[in-house]
């Protein structure tokens, strides 16, 4: 569908406002569809992408503010996911040792297991929401990359 269609307007001022109008539809159109995917298992998309990064750490533990680096949506409030994330055992959180200010989060078993419940669905979806071919990904991720440039 097209971007006019979607939101129902029949012109843009000019290319660049209708990209950009584009990519932050698109954006929350993806969002929307993971939020379905992770509902049964009670994340979000910002809570499993906190599990994402834990996982990719494992087993070193982590720190709040290098979750908050590492996320994709720069606006999530780390502290929070992680507190929630907690609070469904799926992750942990320890003092430092050496510094009491600084907490340690690591993912926990069932973190771990979570993520390997979701990992073929998350891979299906991926595939289905983009229906692109692989010359076609390359090519959008070589722009999105030089957008961001």
């Amino acid at each position: 569908m097209k971007i006019e269609e979607a939101i129902k307007q029949k012109k843009f001022k000019d290319p660049y406002n209708k990209a950009l109008v584009n990519l932050l539809y698109t954006n929350s159109y993806i969002v929307a569809q993971q939020g379905k995917l992770f509902k049964p298992y009670g994340l979000s998309p910002e809570q499993y992408n906190v599990l994402r990064i834990l996982r990719g750490k494992h087993p070193e533990p982590i720190t709040v503010s290098s979750i908050q680096d590492r996320m994709l949506n720069k606006m999530s409030n780390a502290s929070r996911l992680v507190e929630k994330l907690k609070q469904k055992d799926l992750v942990s959180r320890l003092e430092c040792p050496s510094d009491r200010r600084q907490v340690d989060i690591t993912i926990t078993e069932m973190g771990l297991s979570t993520l390997e419940k979701l990992e073929e669905q998350v891979n299906k979806f991926n595939r289905e929401i983009l229906h692109l071919d692989e010359p076609e990904l390359d090519l959008l991720n070589e722009l999105l990359d030089k957008l961001r440039s």
